[in-house]
C-alpha cells in the first residue's frame, strides 16, 4: 500500500482496477481505461487536473478535469460519467422507462446511482412523490456532491430519499408493491456491483405494482 493510500504490488507497481493504474499506463497527462470486459483496448483521456484521487470503503474513487470532456469520475479504474456526456445516460435510463408505464409513476428506486444524476432526471416527473435511492458507497455520493453539481442536484430534491446501505438487501427488505419503477444504475458487472447482475433482477419484479400491465 503506498502513502497516499493507493494499492500497490510487491515491485511497486499501480495495483489493476485502481486510477493509479490509469495514469501509470499513459504517462504525460494522459488517463488511460483498461478493463477486463474489453481486453485488448484501452480508453485514454487527456488529463488537465487530477481533483481528488482516495478509496472508500468499498472502491477506489477518482475526478479528475480532462481537456474534452470535463470533469470524468471514475470507479476502481473504470470511467463512470463526464461533464460532456453524462446527460445521454441518465435520460436514456430515466425517461424511457418511466414514459412506458400505462399511468405515471408515484414511487421509484434507484438502486445504485451514486452520483444523482437519475435522481436529477427522476425529478423532472411532476407524478412522483416518492423517490428513494440504495448506494452502497457513500464516497460516490460525497464525490459527487463535491466535484459534479451538475448531477448530484438530484439529491436537493424534497421528494428524494437517501439509503446508503447494500442495494441487494434494501430490495429483499422491501414490501411486495413498494415501487412503480425501479432503476438500476451501476457500474460494470465487476467488483461491488457484480452482485447487482446476479441477483436483484428476480426480487425486482415483485416491487414493482404493474403500472405497465
Amino acid at each position: 500500500m503506498s502513502e497516499n493510500g493507493f494499492s500497490k504490488s510487491a515491485k511497486g507497481e499501480a495495483a489493476a482496477g485502481t486510477s493509479d493504474q490509469g495514469m501509470n499506463i499513459a504517462k504525460d497527462g494522459w488517463y488511460t481505461e483498461l478493463g477486463s470486459m474489453w481486453p485488448g483496448q484501452g480508453l485514454s483521456l487527456q488529463v488537465k487536473e487530477v481533483l481528488y484521487r482516495g478509496r472508500s470503503q468499498y472502491q477506489d474513487i477518482a475526478v479528475f478535469e480532462s481537456a474534452a470532456y470535463g470533469r470524468v469520475l471514475v470507479l476502481d479504474g473504470v470511467i463512470q460519467c463526464t461533464d460532456r456526456d453524462e446527460f445521454s445516460y441518465q435520460e436514456m435510463m430515466t425517461h424511457l422507462p418511466l414514459c412506458a408505464l400505462e399511468r405515471p409513476a408515484q414511487r421509484a428506486l434507484v438502486v445504485g446511482g451514486g452520483d444523482g444524476g437519475v435522481l436529477r432526471e427522476l425529478a423532472r416527473h411532476p407524478s412522483l412523490q416518492e423517490i428513494h435511492i440504495a448506494e452502497i458507497d457513500a464516497g460516490v455520493i460525497e464525490a459527487s456532491k463535491r466535484y459534479f453539481p451538475g448531477m448530484s442536484i438530484g439529491f436537493s430534491d424534497l421528494r428524494v430519499t437517501v439509503n446508503v446501505c447494500d442495494g441487494i438487501k434494501f430490495v429483499q427488505d422491501a414490501a411486495e408493491g413498494s415501487y412503480d419503477v425501479i432503476i438500476v444504475d451501476s457500474s460494470d458487472p465487476v467488483g461491488p456491483a457484480e452482485v447487482l447482475f446476479q441477483q436483484v433482477s428476480a426480487w425486482m419484479v415483485s416491487l414493482v405494482t404493474g403500472l405497465g400491465n
